[in-house]
């Protein structure tokens, strides 16, 4: 994402991933319009919200016309760096780590896992998604060899914050995390914490207690 795109709200910039995905199909099937209202109905984000996220950015559509698919698929391919290629490390090669594997973000062509890494010897040597599966200990060593950025983690809880500190001293940027554990990192890291099991007892919750509540469907 470029340097004015940092500016804005991180709401709105957790939605441009989303914008994006549904711009896309939008120009794959052809269309070459759009408005706030089919936009808001797609990604399930009233349609002022998108009008507030979209002028962050300038005039990106006219007031009658809407939206012009092809300019808002440049735009925000240019604006999440959709030419660049960021490379990942997957930490951890259990069975959510083999799923990240077999998917590799295949629908996202500036997304890519490069390498993973794990401690059984059964798996390390052996390639999984066309993705070789190395040890743990070598960590520094691989990484320090290639251009990752970002590291998917998804290992035991007791041992993620010490991966995370090896990590750190990698250089990597940007850390997933799918363990419970909240990490600790110098301020310049980012780290995104998704907790599986907190998602679904979240669910659970709303469905019993505000079941006809649409307001929290887009959260």
């Amino acid at each position: 994402m470029n340097h004015d795109s940092l500016k804005i709200p991180q709401a709105t910039a957790k939605r441009l991933p989303l914008y994006y995905r549904f711009i896309q199909n939008l120009h794959s099937s052809g269309k070459q319009r759009v408005s706030s209202a089919e936009l808001s109905e797609a990604v399930k984000v009233d349609s002022a919200t998108i009008r507030r996220d979209f002028s962050y950015f300038g005039a990106l559509g006219k007031k009658g016309y809407g939206y012009n698919v092809s300019y808002l698929l440049s735009f925000f391919r240019k604006t999440l760096d959709q030419d660049e290629v960021t490379h990942v490390a997957l930490i951890g090669v259990g069975n959510l780590g083999t799923a990240f594997l077999n998917y590799n973000f295949m629908k996202n062509n500036n997304t890519k896992i490069q390498i993973a890494f794990d401690v059984d010897e059964e798996k390390v040597g052996t390639t999984i998604g066309d993705v070789s599966i190395h040890h743990l200990d070598e960590l520094e060593k691989k990484l320090k060899a290639k251009d990752v950025q970002v590291a998917i983690l998804t290992v035991p809880s007791s041992t993620a914050q010490g991966i995370t500190d090896r990590l750190v001293e990698c250089n990597i940027k940007g850390i997933l995390n799918f363990t419970p554990a909240r990490l600790n990192v110098p301020p310049a890291i980012r780290v995104h914490h998704i907790d599986l099991a907190v998602e679904l007892q979240s669910l659970v919750y709303f469905l019993k207690n505000y079941p006809e509540d649409t307001d929290e469907k887009s959260e």
